[in-house]
């Protein structure tokens, strides 16, 4: 088997977000010669000639595509266009260049997003075409998934090896805890923590609480990209996960525990719940590439709660400046799942930045 980091030149884009920091530690761990972040202000990556540049000034063997724009329940139906075009146009250009310059290989970060909003539990791999995604971020996921038919019709046309990692919702130190555009997990700690400091005794919440989600620690996540790109050059999708799931409320009431918030959970069944179950087989990545997630839930918590606790109430992760409006999860999924409201605040789900 070809060796794709060791001795390789990589470009990573999203490189300096919540995800890429942790890929662009492990890549220079496992011995690339250089690992190239391209910026936005310099690389707007939906643009087709900024990408040939980085291309040209990178010169990379291989590229790793975590860059996404991304967000929660909100922001999702607020940008339903932008979404599409802003994750479609980046990949197709990056791809499409990578196989101008005969790359050595590409490796192209999806969303758990993509699957059908009614797929059976833990979804597989060849459930991934068998109906249509949950609607509220279906634009996202149909986008990263067209991603999938692009590089496996390039292979097929052109050679070029390209392989597809589907994760699951991240979560970690150095998560995005700004509650405008911040997922489920950091927008409950933030939200708990909030509580405690004020003398707060309810926390409002989304929805019911009866929607399930599988929940990957940001590390676990960065250690599956690194070995599919140096071990697995397939051409059918991978699911990247920790194989477990738990309810929002069920993961609410964990939080309020490892927070030590002992007030009122006040649930309001208007606001929606999103897709109803999300978890994934993950044989394929254990059988391919020999990847299992080794951090449970509630230690990964308690890791990312001692980091928020540490980095103060301005806390928002390593800044991501690489053509992404907002990565939470570096294109490892936009999180539908409800998020977490003080009794009062006004500040809505995911709702993501203005681009540019």
């Amino acid at each position: 088997m070809a060796e794709h980091v060791d001795g390789k030149r990589v470009m990573l884009t999203g490189g300096s977000g919540f995800l890429g920091a942790q890929v662009r530690e492990r890549l220079e761990l496992a011995g690339a010669v250089e690992v190239s972040v391209p910026r936005r202000a310099q690389y707007e990556l939906t643009d087709p000639e900024a990408v040939a540049q980085a291309y040209s000034d990178f010169e990379p063997d291989t590229v790793v595509h975590l860059a996404a724009e991304v967000g929660g329940i909100g922001a999702n139906r607020d940008n339903p266009g932008r979404y599409f075009y802003a994750n479609m146009a980046m990949g197709l250009h990056l791809i499409e260049e990578a196989r101008k310059r005969d790359l050595e290989k590409f490796v192209q970060v999806g969303t758990v997003c993509s699957y059908p909003k009614h797929a059976p539990v833990p979804f597989s791999e060849a459930d991934l075409w068998e109906g249509y995604p949950e609607e509220t971020n279906a634009p996202y996921g149909i986008a990263k998934k067209a991603l999938l038919v692009m590089l496996q019709g390039y292979r097929e046309q052109y050679g070029l090896n390209g392989v597809y990692l589907m994760p699951v919702n991240l979560y970690g130190p150095g998560d995005n805890f700004d509650l405008e555009s911040s997922h489920v997990v950091p927008a409950l700690i933030r939200k708990c923590e909030e509580a405690l400091a004020t003398g707060a005794g309810k926390v409002e919440c989304w929805g019911t609480g009866s929607a399930s989600r599988e929940f990957l620690y940001v590390d676990d996540c960065a250690d599956a990209i690194v070995a599919a790109t140096q071990r697995y050059d397939g051409p059918a999708p991978v699911n990247v996960g920790a194989s477990s799931e738990i309810t929002i409320r069920e993961l609410t009431e964990l939080i309020a525990r490892l927070t030590g918030f002992e007030g009122r959970l006040a649930w309001d069944p208007t606001k929606p719940d999103g897709q109803p179950r999300r978890m994934l087989d993950t044989s394929r990545a254990r059988e391919e590439f020999g990847f299992s997630a080794s951090t449970p839930l509630e230690q990964g918590l308690q890791r990312t709660i001692a980091w928020y606790r540490e980095a103060g109430p301005g806390a928002a992760g390593p800044a991501d400046d690489a053509a992404v409006t907002h990565e939470a999860g570096a294109g490892a999924g936009a999180d539908d799942a409800p998020v977490m409201h003080e009794a009062g605040a006004g500040a809505e789900a995911g709702r993501g930045r203005p681009a540019g």
